[in-house]
């Protein structure tokens, strides 16, 4: 007699033990990916200001591609949860293997571009030389060989569904780890290697991601056995694609959104003076070891969430959902409490970059910078001085710090809406946020001559967006979760 299935954790493990078992290992590969940001851009800044540029121009396009990749790894962990929860064993199968399909399909599109498009990318945008050949170097490579970024995240997210969150940390570790050693070996031409440049750290970033993504596909194959992998699979499935891209495309939108503000965020801040949008780039980096934990932690959370909504688990979704936006809460009051304390130390530690960023707002988009300026002079005036990294940093990173403490329920609450098949409703609170709030009011803001001002718009389109999630999750939890406390008819 064949004995019964064992059950998966995620449906038996008490829920904060469950929860800190998923999500710490998510949490310490995100801090690792946070410190790779930063070291990678302070190599690459030693060789010139066209090289820090050229690495700087090319982010929209790495955005656009992470979106793409990790948008598609979310609905594909979503479905695949929510499928194991109701121990629906095939359409799990498809979901793995149409899920590697579209992120293999995703990456072809962005390898085309990269081979044929990138010296056009760059020539648009500045007639520098060293930039656009910096450039068209940089891009051509970590588009080109982009496989390495679309098979790593494709197979986290399917570890990440079958609540092996561990193995999930040793693919995003491995590639990270790669990356920061081959970088400076690559770039200045260390221990025998050639001194490639920055084109050597796009070979290091390709590096540790194709060797994190064969990492992630030799785990998936082998130490995955809730999901039966093989090529019969590939066939796409309408159902399976479907499910996948309705979480999965307003994740991809959501985080494609992202660019969009920051370049409407410059363009408000460069007419008060470079220095601004230099602070602006500055918290990015500085908050993501902030959020990045946050981030961690909903890796952890929406597999548990999912697989207990397919198993018709109501309470054990409930007290997950409350003890993430417990830790989320924590993590983010940290993060304000720091940046309340310690801002002069923290834009201390980019001070030597600083001359490099505001060299990057010169260049980055001369032609549309310069038009606005002559179509739209009242709103975009030609930016003249040059503020203080201190005078300008430490009140802006106190102001927007103010929205931390507000902003872990909403990541959570977002990633419950997704985790329940509802990623339109995250979409719309981020756009609602980015574009609809966050843009306006900073403009309005600025429209006063005072600079810390605009620093406000950011607290209050998270207020905004608060008041907009409570809604929305209180209507989830209507139409999905507390139906499943009523009983099942039975089956005649």
């Amino acid at each position: 007699m064949e004995s019964p299935k064992k059950e998966n954790k995620m449906g038996i493990m008490p829920e904060n033990r469950l929860l800190l078992n998923m999500a710490v290992p998510m949490i310490l590969s995100m801090l690792i990916q946070a410190l790779y940001n930063v070291v990678d851009s302070y190599f690459v800044a030693k060789l010139s200001e066209d090289a820090l540029n050229a690495v700087s121009l090319a982010f929209p396009v790495q955005n656009l591609m992470i979106a793409v990749a990790v948008g598609t790894g979310v609905g594909i962990n979503a479905l695949l949860s929510r499928s194991l929860g109701q121990k629906d064993q095939a359409r799990a199968d498809r979901t793995a293997m149409n899920g590697l399909l579209l992120e293999g399909l995703s990456c072809l599109v962005f390898t085309v571009l990269g081979l044929t498009c990138a010296r056009l990318y760059y020539t648009v945008q500045t007639d520098i030389p060293g930039i656009v050949d910096y450039g068209t170097d940089y891009l051509t490579i970590v588009c080109g060989a982009s496989v390495g970024i679309f098979l790593s995240v494709a197979c986290e997210r399917l570890v990440q569904a079958t609540g092996r969150t561990v193995y999930a940390m040793v693919i995003q570790g491995v590639g990270s780890i790669v990356n920061l050693v081959l970088d400076p070996i690559l770039i200045f031409g260390l221990f025998g290697f050639p001194e490639l440049k920055v084109a050597g750290a796009a070979v290091a970033t390709v590096a540790g991601q194709i060797i994190g993504g064969l990492v992630g596909l030799w785990l998936s194959l082998t130490h995955n056995p809730e999901i039966h992998m093989s090529f019969r699979g590939l066939r796409p499935s309408k159902e399976v694609v479907k499910g996948i891209y309705s979480v999965g495309l307003p994740s991809i939108v959501m985080q494609s959104i992202g660019s969009v503000m920051v370049f409407g965020m410059n363009q408000i801040l460069i007419a008060f003076t470079a220095t601004a949008t230099a602070v602006f780039g500055i918290y990015f980096k500085l908050q993501s070891f902030i959020f990045m934990p946050v981030f961690g932690l909903n890796n952890g959370m929406v597999p548990i969430v999912a697989y207990n909504y397919g198993a018709r688990k109501p309470d054990r979704i409930v007290k997950t959902v409350k003890l993430a936006i417990g830790y989320a809460s924590g993590i983010m009051a940290l993060g304000f409490a720091l940046f309340q304390i310690f801002p002069a130390v923290f834009l201390g530690l980019f001070r030597e970059q600083l001359d490099l960023s505001g060299a990057l707002l010169a260049v980055g988009a001369p032609a549309v910078r310069s038009g606005l300026a002559q179509l739209l002079p009242g709103i975009f005036p030609a930016a003249e001085g040059a503020g203080d990294l201190l005078s300008i940093g430490v009140p802006a990173l106190r102001i927007i710090s103010c929205s931390f403490l507000l902003a872990g329920f909403c990541i959570v609450s977002g990633s419950v809406f997704q985790a329940l098949g509802h990623g339109v409703l995250s979409l719309t609170v981020s756009v609602v946020r980015q574009l609809v709030v966050l843009l306006p009011v900073a403009y309005l803001l600025s429209r006063t001559g005072s600079l810390d001002a605009v620093w406000w718009a950011f607290p209050f389109a998270e207020l905004f967006s608060t008041s907009l999630t409570i809604l929305f999750l209180l209507r989830v939890y209507r139409k999905k979760v507390a139906p499943m406390r009523e009983p099942v008819p039975p089956v005649d």
